[in-house]
């Protein structure tokens, strides 16, 4: 059997043609840029959801640029080193990787706040203490002439209750100029709001945000060198210092590496159990090396694609598309091991008569996987890319590599050999009641059968790392009992109403809880459009507010300078426009200050910080979502896993309809109910071991049947015949089992979710396909 010269030269070219783009292709990627470790790049950005837009922008923007540290000295325990915390913030400070840092307690902007509040006290808190006032004095009942005077009354008798107060003594020089308490009663309720001091557990703390993202290469190694070079300058001076840190882009950075060394280790065990297969199935196992060419332009060609029609890719997508290689090997041992009919047959004959189940398998799993390009969620829609591209490049690869060989042929180790004791009537009897009572059980299984979906099953486990941002978010005041809530809204008008309104739900369903808000030092919308209005109301204020200290027995003179503001904010009008208020106080904040709300873009947002109380999810119309995004994105994913569902039922229809189009009636049945039994029997029997599921188990059910199709394809015409199934069909299924297998080994929960999936599914499809044989030789010798 010889291939003409002129069909191997054309083979070679065509070869060397897409290996030459493809390498040319990948090698002017800038891979730190087109690769991603982001956990919220599996999520669609686009999603219709204000909630998944606010936690994007939150945690890709703001919190995960954020880096905290703590420095303690063990020769002085208990003693906060403030000074290298100094040291240490400016150095970073000075670096290029980063964009501020502060230490707590100290430069953080809590002093820089405070005296902005107060020297616009009657401009910025004064609107939102007019409305409260006219709301409670709505209820009374009164005439709204004696509003001034009622007004004066209380505020006076405030005063004297607030002079009993612990924290009076504290305030005591600001009350001449703000008997009226506007500034002790933002304190009192946003206290909660200020960072930690520089003292925490004998630890001083440093606070700092990094210029660049911390997915991306700039936001890592320069960010990492700047911290070691500060560190050990520390060190230099006190030789016994401890500095601890934490921030995203450390879990990015052990993220990636892990996945590296995962994806070297899964190729190569992968690449071993295949040779190791081999050996045991094939003679001259050393002609397998004709295998791995197929297997790289399979890759090539799919991460080529891939990268080609995708902006940016999660790496999970090459971690699961690496064992790519153990399903492209199939067409390889279809076309290699195809015995000639003939001595001396024609390669282009032996192809022809496989041509219409390669193209059938082919054909089957891409239609299946192109319907992923159709889901929501973004690593569905590249994995789906990935595996299609992949497998049309496989094939073309494996038509045109066995081309350009001189005599393309792999041999099977017995072949010919049939079994000696086919199942007799006995023993066909007990096989088929043992059928009878798995297929029972796993119906059963089926029915119990849980789901599961945890957002951070995407993310490899860092036990060490995550045991260090625990203490050290415990020393910034992130504490059990302390939930985090975001209110949102279409502009900060809109955002900062439904700040009230959440405030107002959280005094109802937790009395007993301390919530602080940044945003309650500005006014609503409605109450800094009626303050002009109120103040006319206000005219005799002045008067009566002196007469009410006088008889609470205050001196009404110690007051002058709360007066003489007071006469002056009754002069000038409102000017500019509402959002204006913010930006003035924002350009003031700095450290973690400048975090705790958002006036500018869609959506705006406030941050609400609430002790004493569960994170429970406040209702939708609140626009308020819990800090804790991982069950949000939880929720997400339960959404885009009914979403791959229907998707996954749609492609598995049209795979057994072109099956049905490209075969007769009774072996389309056959090839359509082998695959779909076996995911049948392998998610029931999950379900008796109470093994929860998640999305990828389901991605790995609807791989496993596509790969099951392509064997029950193969091994049609042997069954139709009676004959043992073709040796290809049972290396590709071993070979496909063994590198999943290697895949269920990953540490990423995910991964490790499709790889077992799909090895058990195929293990469970090449038994139904061995047993089918069984019985049918049993059937003809009784």
């Amino acid at each position: 059997m010889t291939t003409p010269a002129r069909q191997r030269l054309l083979a070679r070219c065509a070869l060397a043609a897409f290996g030459a783009i493809c390498i040319g292709w990948l090698a002017r990627l800038d891979y730190p840029r087109k690769i991603s470790t982001d956990v919220l790049d599996l999520i669609p950005a686009s999603a219709q959801s204000p909630e998944l837009g606010l936690i994007r922008s939150i945690a890709g923007d703001l919190q995960a640029r954020v880096l905290l540290f703590s420095i303690r000295d063990p020769a002085t325990p208990g003693v906060a080193p403030a000074g290298a915390a100094r040291l240490l913030a400016a150095g970073l400070a000075r670096s290029p990787a980063f964009a501020e840092a502060t230490v707590l307690g100290e430069d953080d902007g809590t002093e820089r706040l405070a005296r902005e509040l107060f020297e616009r006290r009657l401009g910025l808190l004064l609107p939102s203490w007019l409305g409260v006032r006219s709301r409670e004095f709505a209820a009374t009942g009164m005439p709204d002439r004696d509003f001034s005077r009622w007004l004066a009354r209380r505020s006076a008798a405030d005063l004297q209750a607030f002079l009993s107060r612990p924290e009076a003594p504290v305030l005591q020089d600001l009350l001449p100029s703000d008997p009226i308490l506007l500034l002790p009663g933002v304190m009192a309720r946003a206290a909660a709001i200020a960072p930690p001091g520089s003292r925490a557990g004998g630890c001083a703390l440093v606070w700092a945000r990094i210029s660049a993202s911390p997915f991306a290469e700039d936001g890592q190694a320069p960010v990492f060198s700047a911290i070691e070079r500060e560190t050990a300058r520390l060190r230099s001076a006190s030789p016994g210092l401890e500095v601890r840190w934490t921030g995203v882009n450390r879990f990015a950075a052990a993220s990636r590496a892990q996945i590296e060394r995962e994806l070297k280790l899964i190729n190569l065990f992968s690449a071993g159990a295949v040779i190791a297969i081999g050996c045991l199935l094939v003679r001259r196992a050393w002609r397998m090396i004709h295998l791995a060419p197929v297997m790289l332009f399979s890759l090539l060609g799919a991460w080529t694609i891939s990268t080609a029609l995708f902006v940016r890719l999660h790496i999970l997508v090459f971690v699961i598309g690496s064992l790519l290689a153990g399903v492209a090997v199939d067409y390889g041992f279809y076309i290699f091991m195809q015995p000639p009919l003939y001595p001396g047959e024609p390669y282009a004959e032996r192809l022809r008569r496989l041509l219409k189940p390669l193209l059938a398998s082919c054909l089957t799993t891409v239609i299946g996987f192109s319907l992923l390009l159709f889901s929501d969620l973004p690593l569905i829609r590249q994995v789906g890319l990935f595996v299609a591209a992949g497998l049309i490049c496989a094939l073309a690869a494996a038509v045109l590599y066995f081309a350009q060989l001189e005599s393309p042929r792999l041999e099977a180790r017995g072949a010919a050999r049939e079994p000696r004791r086919p199942l007799g009537g006995p023993s066909r009897f007990a096989a088929g009641a043992i059928l009878a009572a798995v297929v029972a059980a796993a119906a059963f299984g089926a029915w119990r059968l849980g789901w599961r979906d945890d957002v951070r099953e995407l993310e490899i486990p860092s036990p060490q790392l995550q045991a260090n941002d625990r203490d050290l978010r415990t020393l910034f005041g992130d504490t059990p009992g302390r939930s985090i809530y975001f209110t949102y809204g279409r502009d900060v008008a809109e955002a900062r109403r439904h700040l009230d309104d959440f405030l107002g739900y959280e005094a109802r369903v937790a009395p007993g809880a301390k919530s602080a808000s940044l945003g309650l030092i500005f006014p609503t919308e409605e109450d800094w459009r009626a303050m002009p209005a109120r103040l006319d109301r206000l005219s005799g204020f002045e008067a009566d507010f002196r007469a009410a200290l006088d008889q609470q027995g205050f001196i009404p003179a110690a007051f002058d300078p709360f007066f003489a503001a007071w006469r002056a904010s009754l002069r000038p009008r409102m000017q500019g426009r509402y959002a204006d208020i913010y930006g003035d106080v924002g350009r003031s904040l700095r450290g973690p200050l400048a975090e705790l709300y958002n006036p500018a873009g869609s959506p705006s947002w406030f941050i609400t910080i609430v002790d004493g109380a569960g994170a429970a999810a406040p209702p939708a119309d609140l626009h308020t979502i819990a800090a804790n995004q991982l069950e949000t994105l939880d929720r997400l994913f339960v959404r885009y896993r009914w979403s791959a569902l229907r998707l996954s039922l749609l492609g598995l229809g049209l795979v057994i309809a072109s099956v049905l189009v490209i075969y007769p009636l009774r072996r389309g049945l056959r090839i359509a109910l082998i695959p779909s039994g076996s995911c049948f029997l392998v998610l029931g029997f999950l379900g008796i071991l109470g093994q929860p599921l998640n999305l990828f188990n389901l991605l790995g059910a609807f791989l496993g049947i596509c790969l099951s199709h392509n064997y029950s394809i193969f091994s049609s015409e042997s069954s139709a015949i009676g004959s043992a199934p073709p040796p290809p069909v049972r290396l590709s299924a071993l070979c496909a089992a063994a590198s999943f297998g290697v895949l269920a080994c990953s540490r990423i929960p995910v991964v490790h979710s499709l790889g077992m999936t799909v090895s058990l599914i195929v293990l469970v499809a090449l038994s139904v396909i061995e047993l089918e044989w069984l019985f049918r030789s049993g059937r003809q010798t009784s």
